[in-house]
């Protein structure tokens, strides 16, 4: 027992001893870490001003004054081909027995390494011998250049390992250990440190991993055998005493520990179960076989089984419609298979207990033990019969909006139609009368005038057919309600209002400017809505021009491709005017339903058009034009190319 004792305090000792040379190991290795990463950020501080090769040179020689551990610094081009470069101050040339190209294969793969890290990276240590017969042990450092992306070239830097542990390690430490970097095999590539002294050798090994290559510092210490405490048995009857009352301590401070964390599991064990009885979502744990393993109340009374009837049911579950067991199975199995499920969930339709069916949103993730393995899954479910019955009034109500909407629209378009309408009529009311003129000259007119009746009744046939367009151009936007979302050309859209739009044009003198990008793809949408929006934003910047100072009076309808969202193709619509802008006060509630500044508007244009567009997945946003105006822009989801 003594001798156990004894033995026991000194692997303590010993342990301590241990201890300690690792926690400075591992400070040493810290430091050459950070002092690396410092000079990694000074070398690409010799690049930002884009320097000459005379300047580079120039501060990298003060560098090398300011770093002892490096011996030589080179700019590289992308080709490895050396633009500058600069050699310590404090020793000769290091390469100047072997040559620089001797070194060439490191520097290469350093440089490979950094270029496929995009970062700094390093080569292995090599051996150059020097002049005087002796040599230092080396390391390549290649730090990429870049500019916009591109690699523009290299910096390399070479470090004396020799000087590293001279200047980067502490110099406590090297009083007190001797500090050596070694190959994996022990072989000591550079050594700094107190001479041996003591009976008994401590040894610390600690990687410092680099990029593309890793060095082992060891950190060796000798020291002494513990002493004997000079009075062995009132040591252990001093030892034995304080570890009777320090284990009495422990157990007694354990056992109120056991008893804190007993309270503490039954108050959180009560606490979620709590919890989980007043959730209005569901909650279903099944094993990796498939059988329920947990469920909550909300999830019995969502189904109308009680706990009982559905604890260990398996495949197929009592809950499911019989008409869509096969499909569910076949979607239970592919989950039972490990295939995680789309984070925001899917929709499913399940079957209640009196036969009623319901939908609900389902949110299925792994469920993991303590041990971090998966042991089942676990499953949210949300009743969503309540937000589908609200999403049909809502888009009800949206429906009845949007045709108030369009018969405001179509009302304001009628005197636009008289107006155009009179042009054409008045010309085929002179085209006919001076026929009938020709005509009552006697019965040889229509021979005599053939030409010129022909070529009137031909401008009668093309001036009804202008008028009938206009009327069917109206007609069409006001019947048509395909609320099927097709892929449709843009060109088409715009080709399906312009006649409307030239109606308020030629009126207000406005002149119309359509911009399509060629290759522009189709966009996926209700043509009929998407029209609206157009025909909207075109009236309202058609108006805002109207003003008497404005002479020259421009509407631009511009079409593009653009990227959102990752790689999803999207087409920009941008409708822009040269009016007089939009005052900050107005732009605070453009939005808003009801709100107009217009004597006979609705107030309804704009607040549509914003959630027709948000229905597609886009967004209507505006913008000042320069050099005067507003610009109104929103997206679509693209489809196939036009």
């Amino acid at each position: 027992m003594l001798v156990m004792l004894v033995w026991l305090a000194g692997l303590y000792e010993a342990a301590q001893v241990q201890g300690r040379l690792e926690r400075d190991a591992e400070q040493a290795v810290g430091d050459v870490r950070a002092a690396f990463t410092r000079n990694v950020q000074s070398l690409q501080a010799l690049q930002y001003s884009d320097p000459t090769p005379n300047s580079w040179a120039i501060d990298a020689a003060t560098m090398l004054r300011e770093h002892r551990e490096l011996v030589r610094l080179e700019w590289r081009d992308s080709a490895m081909h050396v633009q500058s470069h600069a050699d310590t101050p404090f020793r000769p040339p290091v390469f100047d027995r072997m040559g620089r190209d001797n070194t060439q294969s490191d520097v290469t793969q350093a440089c490979a390494t950094a270029r496929r890290f995009s970062g700094p990276a390093y080569a292995s240590s090599y051996f150059v011998p020097l002049m005087d017969g002796l040599g230092v042990e080396v390391m390549e450092l290649c730090l990429p250049l870049q500019r916009g992306g591109k690699l523009t070239g290299f910096v390399v830097a070479t470090y004396a390992l020799q000087d590293v542990l001279d200047v980067l390690v502490g110099q406590q430490m090297t009083r007190n250990y001797e500090i050596s970097f070694t190959e994996g095999d022990g072989t000591r590539l550079a050594l700094r440190g107190s001479a041996r002294r003591g009976s008994r050798v401590f040894t610390a090994h600690q990687l410092m991993d680099l990029p593309g290559t890793t060095l082992v510092l060891r950190m060796d210490s000798w020291r002494g055998a513990p002493d004997l405490f000079p009075n062995v048995l009132t040591a252990l009857v001093t030892v034995m005493s304080i570890t009777l009352v320090s284990v009495l301590a422990v157990l007694g401070k354990d056992m109120r520990r056991r008893l804190k964390a007993e309270h503490d599991l039954a108050d959180a064990l009560a606490f979620r179960k709590a919890m989980e009885d007043s959730l209005v979502t569901g909650l279903r744990a099944r094993d990796l076989h498939g059988h329920i393993t947990y469920v909550n109340p909300a999830f019995c009374q969502m189904v109308g089984f009680t706990e009982e009837e559905l604890l260990g049911h398996s495949i197929p579950a009592p809950y499911w419609p019989p008409e869509s067991i096969d499909e569910y199975q076949q979607r239970q199995a592919i989950r039972l298979a490990g295939n995680v499920p789309p984070r925001e969930g899917f929709e499913s339709v399940f079957m209640r207990k009196d036969g009623s069916r319901f939908p609900v949103l389902i949110i299925e993730a792994p469920l993991i033990n303590a041990q971090g393995v998966q042991s089942g899954w676990m499953s949210a479910f949300l009743d969503i019969s309540e937000q589908r019955r609200v999403e049909e009034l809502s888009r009800t109500s949206q429906e009845r909006l949007q045709a108030t909407a369009r018969l405001a629209t179509v009302g304001e378009m009628a005197s636009l139609l008289s107006h155009e309408l009179n042009q054409p009529l008045a010309a085929i009311s002179s085209y006919a009368t001076g026929s009938i003129n020709l005509l009552a000259d006697g019965p040889n007119a229509a021979q005599e005038f053939g030409s010129e009746l022909t070529q009137a009744m031909q401008r009668i046939a093309e001036q009804a057919e202008r008028a009938g367009k206009v009327i069917k151009s109206v007609h069409d936007f006001v019947r048509r309600r395909d609320q099927v979302r097709d892929a449709v050309a843009p060109q088409v859209l715009l080709d399906a209002i312009l006649p409307l739009i030239h109606l308020q044009a030629r009126k207000l003198l406005v002149r119309v400017q359509i911009e399509v990008e060629p290759g522009v793809p189709c966009v996926l949408c209700d043509r009929t809505m998407v029209e609206q929006v157009l025909l909207n934003l075109a009236r309202n910047a058609m108006q805002a021009m109207d003003q008497p100072h404005i002479l020259e009076r421009v509407l631009l309808m511009r079409v593009r491709r653009v990227k959102a969202g990752g790689h999803s193709q999207w087409v920009e619509f941008s409708v822009a005017d040269i009016g007089e802008g939009i005052a900050p006060e107005v732009q605070l509630q453009l939005f808003n339903p009801f709100f107009t500044t217009k004597a006979e508007g609705m107030g309804l244009g704009l607040s549509l058009c914003r959630t027709v567009v948000e229905q597609h997945g886009g967004a209507l946003v505006f913008e000042p034009n320069v050099p005067q105006g507003t610009v109104f822009i929103f997206t679509l989801p693209a489809g196939a190319v036009a």
